[in-house]
């Protein structure tokens, strides 16, 4: 069969296709986002982009139920969003095989923290698996679906950023001919009610003991014997630290399946070692299932919980080994922290928040960069949609003066994800909080991905558009206005006159991402003689303007024309070339 190239994701999305799925429904989420985007090239599966991951999980579920084979993908974080489906499926289980995809982020490449979900396995009493490459990634998946069926259970597929995004090659194969399964009515079975729930929580702990038995035997979990006296036992991207680390001086167990973890292999596998060491990043999840059946490992007493592990730090927990000096920068590397991009329209709105000193709630996307120096306006950011929510809780606490310096910012995916309800909380419960909508036309983050404001489905195909001032008038907010974020000027009275008000009001911030391909700028800005020095553009953080010396200068290379400085200039020293 025909090999390709392919990164983590695009082979899990090929390895659904082959097994026969019909239905994915996703929420964009980094690392996990393009396993969803490379469905659209299967023209006969149902790809869809959902407001959230709940909402995602549930018509995954639905589908299942209804006889299809059905997956549902996103990060660590949004597991947690999926989490309420998650638990009652593991009791429902499957009709059509259905695989939840999550990817882990070691080292928060682009996350808020290292959640470990191989927790939700267990919690869930859902089985996981973990592969280490694309190879196993689009194997694993068509594995996952198969046993989803056999077991009646939910297969949960785990990635990490380095699986996800790292390519190498796979072997791929025709499509499975897999017919919908026959859909018949099941109360007993699909009515998650107390007295029904019981009876299926009978059934959850037999099919554990199933899995279990399984675990032991399958050859998803292998032991690759080189002799040795030291063993590593390990699971995912660790497998390859530890095999480029370790190479062939130590014996391995390496767990495909990790969860349910099992019992006989692993102490069968230390009893064969003189010493044995647990190799996961993140939490010791394995190390302390190891503990708990009797095995003597090392684990976290010389491996870290935080971050990424190298081939390097293996090398010097097992062998004391540095790593070769020609492995290491010449010079050292300089920093270059993430910021909002020129253009972004999310500048001008955070330009004027820090001015008029608000504190700002802020949420998940690209204008959380609004806490970086020099705008340094966001005071906090926890969760999806907790800027509207926890913005009421402030209000609350400190009293209504309080409430006219504060402010929420939430992107339109964002808000259409879980910011609604807060809305609703502030008005059901006489709140008067100010809430702004970064409306940039898209979903920003996670690499320009629709959703139901943009009026476009993932393919393309145009859909109805959710009116933002609508639906903030249907909740029942009075007050909502719409203002360009480079109208400064404009920016600054709106938010005024809002934060002055007795009941809720919204601002819809808008103007759309500065990268999508119909944004097009005409000219470059640049600094003319009448420059005073004052030095109020570089309080924009605009990375295409710097200083040098006492001389302020716009770099061509990276202006696009945008226009907000020349806003912000009090002189009228910055001038667009057309």
């Amino acid at each position: 069969m025909p090999k390709k190239l392919l990164i983590g994701n695009a082979a899990v999305a090929r390895g659904a296709y082959e097994a026969g799925v019909r239905v994915v429904s996703s929420y964009p989420g980094t690392p996990s986002t393009e396993i969803t985007e490379s469905m659209v090239a299967y023209d006969d599966v149902y790809v869809e982009w959902a407001p959230n991951e709940k909402v995602a999980c549930e018509v995954a579920v639905g589908a299942s139920m209804a006889g299809a084979r059905s997956m549902t993908c996103c990060k660590h974080v949004g597991f947690n969003v999926m989490a309420d489906p998650v638990f009652t499926a593991s009791y429902i289980g499957v009709n059509g095989g259905m695989v939840i995809c999550v990817a882990d982020d070691p080292g928060m490449h682009s996350s808020q923290n290292e959640q470990d979900s191989r927790h939700y396995a267990k919690a869930a009493k859902l089985a996981m698996l973990e592969p280490s490459d694309s190879a196993e990634c689009l194997q694993y998946t068509k594995r996952a679906f198969e046993l989803s069926e056999k077991f009646d259970v939910p297969f949960v597929l785990r990635l990490s950023t380095r699986v996800s995004h790292s390519q190498s090659l796979v072997e791929t194969a025709d499509r499975a001919d897999v017919p919908l399964k026959p859909y018949e009515k099941n109360i007993a079975k699909n009515v998650m009610m107390p007295a029904n729930a019981i009876k299926r929580h009978v059934a959850v702990e037999e099919r554990a003991k199933a899995l279990l038995a399984f675990a032991e035997e399958t050859d998803l979990n292998t032991v690759e014997d080189n002799g040795a006296k030291i063993g590593v036992i390990t699971a995912g991207i660790s497998y390859m630290y530890a095999r480029e680390a370790l190479g062939d001086r130590v014996n391995y167990l390496k767990l495909g399946m990790v969860y349910p973890l099992p019992v006989e292999k692993i102490n069968a596998f230390c009893a064969s070692c003189e010493k044995v060491y647990v190799v996961e990043e993140l939490d010791p999840v394995i190390e302390e299932h190891c503990k708990a059946i009797g095995a003597q490992v090392i684990g976290k007493d010389v491996f870290t919980m935080l971050g990424e592990y190298t081939p390097a730090m293996i090398a010097k927990a097992v062998f004391d080994q540095d790593p070769p000096a020609s492995l290491g920068a010449e010079e050292p590397v300089p920093v270059r922290p993430p910021v909002m991009c020129p253009g972004c329209p999310h500048r001008g709105t955070f330009y004027v928040l820090k001015k008029l000193g608000l504190t700002v709630s802020g949420d998940i996307g690209c204008y959380t960069l609004g806490a970086a120096q020099p705008l340094a306006s966001v005071d906090s950011t926890i969760c999806m949609g907790a800027s509207v929510s926890a913005a009421l809780g402030m209000a609350k606490a400190r009293g209504p003066e309080f409430n006219k310096k504060l402010v929420s910012v939430i992107g339109d995916s964002t808000f259409i994800h879980s910011g609604i309800t807060g809305l609703i909380d502030i008005v059901y419960n006489k709140g008067a909080n100010t809430v702004i909508i970064l409306d940039n036309s898209i979903t920003g983050m996670t690499g320009h991905q629709d959703n139901p404001t943009t009026g476009k489905t993932i393919r393309g195909e145009a859909t109805k558009q959710v009116d933002l001032e609508m639906l903030c008038h249907a909740v029942g907010v009075d007050h909502v206005r719409i203002v360009d974020p480079f109208d400064v000027k404009a920016m600054e009275q709106a938010v005024k006159e809002e934060t002055t008000r007795e009941e809720p009001s919204v601002i819809i911030a808008q103007r759309p991402c500065a990268l999508l391909k119909y944004v097009k700028y005409e000219g470059r800005c640049h600094v003319s003689d009448r420059c005073r020095k004052c030095k109020m553009c570089m309080k924009l953080g605009c990375p295409a303007i710097s200083v040098h010396g006492d001389e302020v200068r716009i770099d061509p290379n990276q202006c696009n024309g945008c226009g907000l400085c020349v806003n912000v200039c009090p002189f009228g020293a910055i001038e667009k070339e057309v």
